[in-house]
């Protein structure tokens, strides 16, 4: 069996790196810098990355043994796939394993908006009983958008519907009729923007994907919708949801994710109703747990030359 070396940047859960260690000396470096990253390695056959650090042309240029750069997670946006397919090197990721948390986590930004809850707390921690100012709305019979209806698109469609909530499916990658099993009623861009209550995102950021709701698209929307999004940053025009929420166009939001992060404290971030998380979609033990057994065993099926399941570019 050969005995591959793997870098790991960005950290992995102990029960990912046990399994990598059966076939390969593990290098854990969770803290190294993107200059550091460049001089060493050319020493290593396979990366294992999460969100820190970007795989650049330049990364897959210094790697010269790179056979595998491994996701621990879903999007590959930090990782150069043009880059990685022009050096012959593989990109694998784990696109099941956070699946639970990230539809959870949309579907408490959901609740968190509608009912304001960190107002509420942030009241009480000042002594300040605001039940008087707080009334809120509920998920019941609401139109809930679901832009884009993957795996946690589809589970969040299901964890709303849990709350009667009628589900409005868009997606141009997947047939009308796998929507409607997935839970959802089909329709068009347009449509879902006109007639949804609440718009949850879930897509990857593309060039196609990018500022995908923007000054023209909020326009089109219901007044006093909300938005949720735990996705990728950069699928929302921030400039334009802020113009939304002041106008009131937009009610509130639940952001996730930001263009830039961290996003620093911006107006966007600090506006009342907004809540907000950072970046914290696949942040549970058991998506963590599972994420690393996943990431682990595809990059050393990608090392032996073993079928993959999870095969990006």
């Amino acid at each position: 069996m050969s005995m591959w070396k793997i870098l790991l940047t960005d950290g992995l859960e102990e029960n990912g790196q046990a399994i990598l260690r059966g076939s390969a000396q593990v290098d854990n470096r969770p803290t190294i810098t993107a200059d550091e990253l460049l001089q060493v390695v050319g020493e290593y056959d396979a990366l294992i990355v999460r969100g820190r650090t970007k795989v650049t042309s330049a990364v897959f240029d210094a790697g010269k043994k790179l056979k595998v750069v491994g996701r621990a997670g879903v999007g590959v946006d930090n990782i150069d796939l043009a880059a990685a397919k022009a050096h012959g090197v593989t990109v694998v990721n784990s696109p099941t394993a956070t699946t639970l948390a990230v539809a959870e986590l949309a579907m408490a930004l959901m609740l968190a908006v509608v009912r304001d809850i960190p107002r509420g707390d942030a009241g009480m921690k000042s002594a300040k009983w605001l039940k008087k100012e707080m009334e809120g709305t509920e998920l019941w019979h609401k139109k809930l958008g679901v832009i884009g209806f993957g795996r946690i698109g589809e589970a969040t469609a299901k964890r709303a519907a849990a709350f009667d909530m009628e589900i409005l499916g868009y997606d141009p990658l997947i047939p009308a009729e796998e929507i409607v099993k997935r839970g959802g009623k089909p329709v068009s861009f347009d449509e879902l923007l006109a007639q949804s209550d609440i718009i949850t995102m879930h897509l990857p950021l593309t060039a196609d994907t990018r500022n995908m709701l923007n000054a023209e698209t909020f326009a089109k929307m219901k007044d006093g919708v909300r938005i949720i999004c735990a996705a990728r940053g950069g699928v929302i025009d921030e400039e334009a949801l802020l113009a939304a929420l002041e106008s009131g166009k937009v009610a509130a939001a639940g952001l996730d994710v930001f263009a830039s992060e961290p996003p620093g404290q911006t107006a966007l971030v600090s506006h009342p109703r907004v809540v907000c998380s950072p970046h914290i979609g696949a942040q549970t033990a058991e998506a963590q747990f599972r994420a690393a057994d996943d990431i682990a065993n595809e990059v050393l099926a990608a090392l032996d030359g073993k079928p993959l399941r999870w095969k990006v570019a």
